[in-house]
């Protein structure tokens, strides 16, 4: 189910994202380890979409998301829109901090925690997918308020 970037996601997404995280907290699921060179690729495509939010490049930043988002959206212009205005923090986030990648079930995970402009912390959970280049794409990502300001 390709639900990633929708628009502050539905509640059954927002149900998988926090069962996973929860069962990735406590350690209740069994959990591949992600090998180290797919972690690097996996977060540099994730920070390649952020220096696109960034320059305000859509064409580029559309072309980090997996085939089903672009499907979803269309153009990149109404992606880069849906992201200015539904995900803010990841848009242009003050800090970036990269924490737990998993692999549950074969769906890959990378938790980003982000500081918006204001000091706010948040979480960006990202699901990414492999195609079949071996590359990696974005295939989602769910953002949830976090406790606590940045120092």
């Amino acid at each position: 189910m390709n639900n990633l970037f929708r628009p502050r996601g539905g509640l059954l997404h927002h149900i998988r994202v926090w069962v996973g995280c929860f069962a990735f907290s406590t350690s209740l699921v069994v959990q591949a380890q992600v090998p180290s060179n797919d972690a690097s690729a996996i977060r540099a495509v994730i920070e390649a979409q952020l220096d696109a939010f960034r320059a305000d490049d859509a064409t580029r930043a559309f072309s980090y998301a997996a085939p089903g988002i672009q499907a979803l959206f269309g153009t990149p212009a109404k992606f880069l829109a849906m992201v200015q205005n539904e995900y803010p923090v990841v848009y242009h986030p003050a800090s970036v901090a990269f924490l737990a990648l998993q692999e549950i079930d074969g769906q890959v995970s990378q938790v980003v925690q982000m500081t918006d402009t204001a000091g706010a912390l948040w979480m960006a959970v990202y699901t990414l997918e492999r195609q079949q280049d071996h590359s990696w794409r974005i295939s989602g990502c769910a953002v949830f308020r976090g406790t606590g300001r940045s120092t």
